[in-house]
């Protein structure tokens, strides 16, 4: 696939996403006690870094299940900082930032599909966050001015990217110097067969354009960081992958037949991914 074709397609896929209500980039989520993210169903939202507290005065429509952790739970935010979100979706880790950081702060999220940057300013101004701004943009070339940025968080987004070098490039220019990244993201441990890096749902739903973990942590050295703190790997091996892998689009599991189930659980569990938290700093 091209670069402008993957893009497109997850920019497509995404706005299908936030027009579906309740869903998750893998498989769609009604209840916070049913939690979905990028790895899949989960017994409790504390399973995905959220806290019931946490999650509870948030506006209703901010939690998609979209992300592979809780990137603002390692963020160490600080009232009056200006934290950026990459890939910011309906907003859900721009508010709990907006929350640490106060009045004195100010919470930029990024997005590059219209709808969901509907869906996140309709919630800012319904949880009334005046002190979070959602901008049209990618990832890649950020709307934001040079060393600005006291912290940046990414939720499950970077893996989408064509050129994974440019985002951090792009987030260390607009961080200040001695300022931090914190991401949660979808990496390997092995190379997927060509079937899955060529399917279309599998690289909306996390998998196919995700790099081999040691791969990735080289980027971030190369572009210039100083690598702290790599947390929390988490097998993804998960049903809703299938899901989206196997059929491109976003299903509701229990009109799925039990065997084709089952199937879709042995193609899921065979993937070899894992969530992770990494944490960087921009050299002062």
């Amino acid at each position: 696939m091209e670069d402008n074709e993957i893009k497109k397609m997850v920019r497509d896929q995404y706005s299908k996403i936030a027009n579906f209500s309740s869903s998750s980039c893998c498989s769609p989520s009604a209840e916070p006690k049913a939690a979905s993210s990028c790895c899949g169903p989960t017994e409790s939202i504390n399973e995905l870094g959220y806290s019931i507290e946490e999650l509870k005065n948030l506006p209703e429509g901010a939690n998609l299940g979209l992300g592979c952790g809780n990137p603002t739970a390692s963020a160490d935010l600080k009232a009056g900082e200006v934290v950026l979100d990459l890939g910011s979706g309906a907003g859900i880790d721009c508010f709990l930032a907006a929350n640490k950081v106060g009045e004195s702060g100010k919470v930029i999220g990024v997005d590059m599909t219209y709808q969901m940057l509907d869906k996140a300013r309709e919630n800012a101004i319904k949880g009334k966050y005046e002190n979070v701004e959602f901008r049209l943009g990618e990832i890649e070339n950020l709307p934001v001015a040079d060393n600005t940025v006291d912290v940046i968080i990414s939720n499950c987004v970077i893996n989408l990217s064509t050129d994974k070098k440019k985002v951090y490039q792009e987030a260390y220019r607009v961080l200040k110097p001695g300022g931090r990244i914190v991401v949660s993201d979808i990496v390997l441990y092995e190379e997927l067969p060509e079937s899955v890096k060529q399917n279309v749902g599998a690289y909306a739903g996390c998998v196919a354009g995700a790099m081999l973990k040691d791969d990735y942590l080289g980027v971030i050295k190369e572009v210039g960081f100083n690598l702290g703190e790599v947390t929390e790997e988490t097998s993804c091996g998960s049903p809703s992958i299938a899901y989206k892998a196997e059929t491109g689009e976003i299903v509701d599991a229990s009109t799925i037949p039990k065997e084709r189930l089952e199937k879709m659980n042995e193609f899921a569990n065979s993937i070899p991914a894992v969530s992770l938290k990494v944490r960087a700093i921009k050299p002062n």
